[in-house]
């Protein structure tokens, strides 16, 4: 057990020395220009621009509920 542990030690220790060497070099696996970066944008803007009245019905939503849930308890509470 102790000898197992000693190289699971040191092969952890190895692999963090060697962390560098396992990266990678952006500039070759990104070659895209400049067309395919304009073009992402304008797909996130329209994604955002979808968002925007989702969020706005939600937050009506949660707020009709939220009245029609304190009206339901002020109509409860004048019966009693």
């Amino acid at each position: 057990m102790k000898k197992f542990r000693s190289l699971l030690m040191g092969m952890s220790m190895l692999m963090i020395m060697a962390d560098t060497a396992l990266a990678v070099d952006t500039t070759k696996t990104y070659s895209s220009g400049l067309l395919v970066g304009l073009f992402l944008a304008f797909c996130a803007l329209v994604v955002v621009v979808q968002l925007m009245p989702t969020i706005m019905l939600l937050i009506g939503f949660v707020k009709g509920l939220v009245k029609g849930t304190n009206k339901q308890a002020s109509r409860s509470a004048s019966r009693n």
